[in-house]
């Protein structure tokens, strides 16, 4: 197909197209004459990959970059390859907090990683994350909120080992990659958006007009 044809399947505008192009973030196309190029499924494939990334996950041009090059290594293991978008995706996160509350929300979240038996990189910026997220929370006093962290963690084991046997029937390991970045990147928005109508529905039966009437 050609630019055009591209941009229209894509959504993405020719524009910003011809910008991946020259930051390498999409492969060029085969040269059909010195200013035309045909493209392809892989690069439909590519360029869907990078809106997700971008326009979903927020995650900066620099660090698309570094994701797609791990994609493209043909040294890095797919689990490395996976680990490499983990740490390109999770964004950065400090609150201002005492040094106590963040070391026992530290020592919280490697406790469970221990427990659970969890096997990830001591400097995976995820565990950042949730320390910043638990000091947060014991911040603001919503220890009882912190303290349901063995909870979370056993349903998001569950549905996370649900996500990657289904990627992983994928015979192409490009492809498992492909989907479980958007997957992660996705899921996130899955996650919240039920949680929060699971929200709204408890809410309503445990604190809305109806319950108070019974009371």
């Amino acid at each position: 197909m050609r630019i055009a044809e591209l941009s229209r399947r894509s959504g993405v505008a020719v524009p910003t197209i011809k910008y991946y192009l020259r930051e390498g973030l999409l492969p060029p196309g085969e040269l059909t004459s010195p200013n035309q190029a045909r493209y392809g499924e892989r690069h439909l494939r590519r360029l869907r990959l990078i809106r997700a990334l971008i326009e979903l996950a927020q995650v900066p041009v620099a660090s698309v970059k570094v994701v797609l090059q791990a994609f493209d290594s043909e040294t890095m293991s797919l689990h490395e390859r996976i680990g490499t978008v983990h740490r390109a995706i999770t964004p950065h996160r400090q609150v201002t907090a005492d040094d106590d509350v963040r070391a026992a929300a530290t020592a919280q979240v490697r406790e469970l990683i221990a427990r659970r038996g969890w096997a990830v990189e001591p400097d995976a910026p995820a565990i950042a994350t949730l320390v910043e997220t638990i000091t947060a929370l014991r911040a603001l006093g919503q220890d009882s909120l912190a303290g349901h962290l063995d909870a979370y963690a056993e349903a998001v084991e569950r549905f996370t080992e649900l996500e990657l046997a289904a990627v992983t029937s994928h015979a192409d390991p490009d492809q498992i990659a492909e989907s479980v970045v958007i997957g992660t990147v996705l899921g996130e928005t899955l996650i919240a958006a039920l949680r929060l109508l699971a929200q709204e529905s408890i809410s309503a039966r445990l604190l809305g007009p109806a319950s108070a009437s019974g009371q």
